[in-house]
This record gives structure tokens, C-alpha cells and sequence, in this order.
């Protein structure tokens, strides 16, 4: 016997119906990015860390977790790694010593030189399916739905 779900309004259900579907994407993109990422011997966390560095140049080591959304716990374990493999050097900073930057060591810079340029086309390959202005539409929409979801200050409790 089959069992429907408590009636709910037609906008509701897109909703959900958009919340599962862009799961599902987000899913498989970031699956295929991470095997990507996976044959230069790294991580995404990894990847991630050499990106904004090579982008930004010398940063504090905690405004780069903050750039790709990994914890501080995350952050320093993965610096640990890239330091160790002689891609990142820590520099304490000089005004303040509770700050420690990292930086991109000539060895990374050459590494991300040489695999950013095969990463980016992987990444085209996997939105090879869309044309460039629904590439464009897509990512004015993801921006329109992520401000909505910080705008609304409604407290959800977890109960």
C-alpha cells in the first residue's frame, strides 16, 4: 500500500524537491572535484589551502579556513601536511604573535602551476553540459538562494 506524505502547498514542495536535487548535484560534483584532486596526491582540504594561497599570497592561517569552510582543527593538520612536503612555510608575524601566516613555498607554486591548469579542465569537463549562460543563470540562482538562506533571521530551535 502506498503511503503519501501530509498534504503540503505546491511552493512547499518545490522547495523540497530543490533542496533534495541540489543535494544530489552538490553530491556528485564535489565527488568527481575530490577523485580529481585525488590523482595529484592531495586532498580537497589540501587543494584548497595551495588555491587561496597561490591566489592570495601570504595569508593568516586561520582566514584560509575561512575561505573554504574547513575548521581550525582541519586547518592545521592539513598546513602540517603541505609544510611537511616542503609546499607551505608558516611565517610568524611580527606585530602580533598569536598570528602565523602561511605562504606558498616556490616548490607549491610550481606544483599548483602545473596542476591547477588540468583541474580547471576537469572542472569544465564535469559542467560540460550546460552552455555558458546557463553556467551564468546557475550561478546567479545559487547566489540569490544562499543570501536568502543568511538573510532570514529566523531562530530555528533544535528541538
Amino acid at each position: 500500500m502506498k503511503v503519501t506524505p501530509p498534504t503540503i502547498q505546491n511552493d512547499e514542495a518545490l522547495s523540497l524537491k530543490l533542496m533534495v536535487v541540489l543535494s544530489k548535484a552538490y553530491k556528485s560534483v564535489m565527488e568527481k572535484a575530490a577523485k580529481d584532486i585525488k590523482r595529484y596526491g592531495m586532498s580537497p582540504s589540501e587543494f584548497g589551502i595551495l588555491e587561496v594561497l597561490y591566489t592570495k599570497g601570504k595569508i593568516p592561517i586561520q582566514k584560509i579556513g575561512e575561505k573554504i569552510l574547513i575548521s581550525s582543527g582541519t586547518m592545521t593538520y592539513n598546513v602540517d601536511k603541505l609544510e611537511k612536503r616542503g609546499l607551505v612555510a608558516r611565517i610568524p608575524c611580527q606585530e602580533d604573535r598569536r598570528v602565523v601566516y602561511a605562504e606558498l613555498t616556490d616548490d607549491g607554486r610550481q606544483l599548483f602551476e602545473r596542476i591547477f591548469p588540468q583541474h580547471a579542465a576537469e572542472v569544465n569537463h564535469i559542467f560540460s553540459g550546460l552552455t555558458a549562460e546557463q553556467k551564468l543563470e546557475a550561478i546567479e540562482m545559487l547566489k540569490i538562494i544562499g543570501k536568502g538562506v543568511h538573510i532570514d533571521d529566523r531562530n530555528i530551535s533544535d528541538n
